[in-house]
């Protein structure tokens, strides 16, 4: 992985942390396949994408913090990711490292 792409997965990070779905959306591929860790299942699209997180954020506030950039044996990159959610009045619902692929 290249510094640059490791910059882009940063700031796409970043933005998804600010909630700024848009700047996030840019870089994803317009079928984007997205885990949906509430119900099950992904969602597919960018539409389908801000939905879901703006469902998400109603009810939860999810921060990550990637750690750690790993190429696999099949070129997707591995994203080690400090996940810590709370509910909407701040109490500490899950603290745990998490892995992203792309």
């Amino acid at each position: 992985m290249t510094q640059t792409q490791q910059d882009l997965l940063k700031k796409a990070y970043a933005d998804f942390n600010a909630r700024d779905i848009d700047a996030v959306l840019a870089v994803m591929h317009p079928d984007v396949e997205w885990a949906n860790g509430m119900e099950g299942g992904h969602v597919h699209g960018h539409e389908a994408v801000r939905d879901y997180w703006t469902r998400q954020w109603n009810l939860i506030n999810p921060h990550v913090e990637p750690q750690g950039f790993q190429p696999d044996e099949s070129g997707r990159m591995v994203v080690a990711v400090h996940q810590v959610v709370r509910d909407l009045d701040g109490n500490l619902m899950v603290d745990q490292m998490v892995h992203h692929m792309y």
